[in-house]
């Protein structure tokens, strides 16, 4: 409640400073960026979201988006002016019921000014009203919005959110949501989490789902389109929802063959990683052109391209074990994704071992074996790459094989110890490579920083001793190719954004 005191002279002065809020003369501006250095502008300073709640009514035959975001936040500091990420047509923004000014700057930034500043430890309800055509928007001379036949889908990685929904746009800020999307009978909008209702009215069917385990804002997903929908248990108890557009032709046949084992490889996963930590489960085909593959949370994305050469489970295991290392346990920056990518591609090797196609030490004396000395495969440093080698093949096989260095050093009871207590000491939270390390060293008693090092952060190829003591590439001759070999490395391109 503001007053308004009429008083003369000084007294006029003091009332009116008095009515400001305490937090006025030390509040400031949020800063438009989260403090990743690999993306400098990603995410913003100042608050904390908590909950997203997006409100959406799409046009598939005319890519046209309109939505409602209420987000919940608490701020982290005195507060003059925030940021949030986002791309498409602001018509509106209410902050806690207040209208507020806004404008926009940078490649990406939505700048609200609220009536008053808001004080350190506030609790905040932020209103944006949008609209937009997401396929006509870019930032960075890219878009991860992939318009289809039947409608769009957004998915990518390290961003998607700001082509369907403004937020706070970095791994750091992870919030619950609630996605309700009005399209067209005949429609169908896919999303993370569970479908809690569903409900039609004069031609237009609205989707409520929701995702009750914080997330972080590239792991939300949208998707509408026309879809085979096939729902089903795993043998734990977990629903699993899968998604296949109507129109994959002959890539149909191997995507179901795939990804319908969701169920099977998550039960199996959890025998490493501990229970699975999410209440929904499943994955989706649209018919994009892209090649890539993504986590998203409960329900990750697959390109037809996968299956492009016959059924690939290789993949499906790769996207599901990011459930645990990637989604429940989030980096802390984006220079630690070798604790996704590294044990992503770990558990494709497991995987192998599993099916008795080439255990992990096979596998990883190959990848040695394949990369002499001066191949730039050396020069990506998997603990720190670099934006521009996040997602280099490095990163996943020398990631790898940092993962069954670490294996050998410490022996399978502490590893497999390790595999399972870590995403659980950081359940849905985030976590950097000093962190695995720290906790590796725990476990196994040993100091690991030499292997560490070694296997992650120099841009050079591991010696051959160094090899031995970890027990890769311990065989003088080149070691034959594991059978699983042809089905790993077709998922090479799963993150080629």
């Amino acid at each position: 409640m503001h007053r308004r005191i009429i008083a003369p002279g000084a007294l006029a002065a003091a009332s009116v400073l008095l009515a400001i809020p305490a937090s006025a003369a030390s509040a400031s501006p949020g800063a438009p960026g989260i403090g990743d250095p690999y993306y400098p502008a990603y995410g913003n300073g100042g608050y904390d979201v908590s909950h997203y709640d997006l409100r959406l009514k799409y046009q598939p035959a005319t890519d046209e988006l309109e939505g409602t975001a209420t987000i919940l936040a608490k701020t982290t500091q005195d507060l003059s002016r925030f940021d949030l990420d986002f791309l498409l047509d602001v018509s509106e923004v209410r902050v806690n019921g207040a209208v507020a000014a806004f404008t926009t700057s940078g490649e990406h930034e939505l700048e609200i000014t609220p009536k008053a500043p808001l004080a350190k430890g506030a609790t905040v309800t932020v209103v944006v009203r949008y609209s937009g055509i997401p396929s006509s928007k870019q930032a960075y001379g890219f878009t991860s919005w992939h318009r289809t036949a039947d409608g769009g889908v957004g998915a990518n990685e390290p961003e998607a959110a700001w082509w369907w929904f403004p937020g706070n746009d970095h791994p750091l800020d992870k919030a619950t949501y609630d996605v309700s999307v009005l399209v067209p009978d005949g429609s169908q909008a896919i999303s993370n989490g569970t479908l809690q209702s569903t409900s039609s009215r004069l031609g237009w069917t609205r989707y409520n789902w929701r995702s009750n385990k914080p997330q972080a804002t590239y792991l939300a997903t949208l998707a509408v389109g026309r879809f085979d929908i096939t729902t089903g248990t795993t043998e734990s108890g977990i629903p699993v929802v899968n998604a296949y557009s109507k129109d994959l032709g002959d890539n149909a046949g191997a995507a179901r063959a795939s990804i319908e084992r969701t169920g099977e490889i998550a039960d199996w996963l959890s025998g490493y990683f501990g229970p699975y930590p999410f209440d929904a489960l499943g994955g989706y085909v649209p018919n994009t052109n892209t090649g890539y593959a993504l986590e998203t949370q409960t329900r990750p994305f697959y390109s037809p391209r996968q299956f492009a050469n016959g059924s690939n489970v290789s993949v499906v295991v790769h996207e599901l074990a990011h459930q645990w290392y990637g989604d429940y346990v989030s980096v802390a920056g984006w220079k630690d994704i070798w604790l996704n990518e590294g044990f992503a591609r770990y558990a494709q090797w497991l995987w192998s071992e599993h099916e008795g196609e080439g255990t992990a030490q096979e596998l990883a004396d190959y990848v040695y074996a394949s990369h002499p000395a001066d191949d730039a495969f050396w020069t990506v440093k998997p603990g720190d790459p670099g934006a521009a080698n996040q997602f280099d093949i490095a990163v996943y096989d020398r990631g790898a094989l940092a993962v069954q260095a670490l294996r050998n050093e410490i022996g399978d009871d502490a590893f497999f110890a390790v595999l399972k207590g870590w995403p659980k000491q950081h359940a849905y939270g985030n976590a950097s490579v000093a962190d695995l390390r720290k906790y590796a060293e725990q476990i196994s008693g040993k100091e690991l920083g030499p292997l560490f090092d070694t296997w992650l952060f120099q841009p050079a190829k591991p010696a051959t001793p160094a090899a031995r003591t970890a027990s890769i590439a311990k065989v003088s001759a080149a070691p034959a190719q594991p059978k699983s070999w042809r089905k790993i490395a077709a998922t090479n391109d799963v993150h080629e954004h």
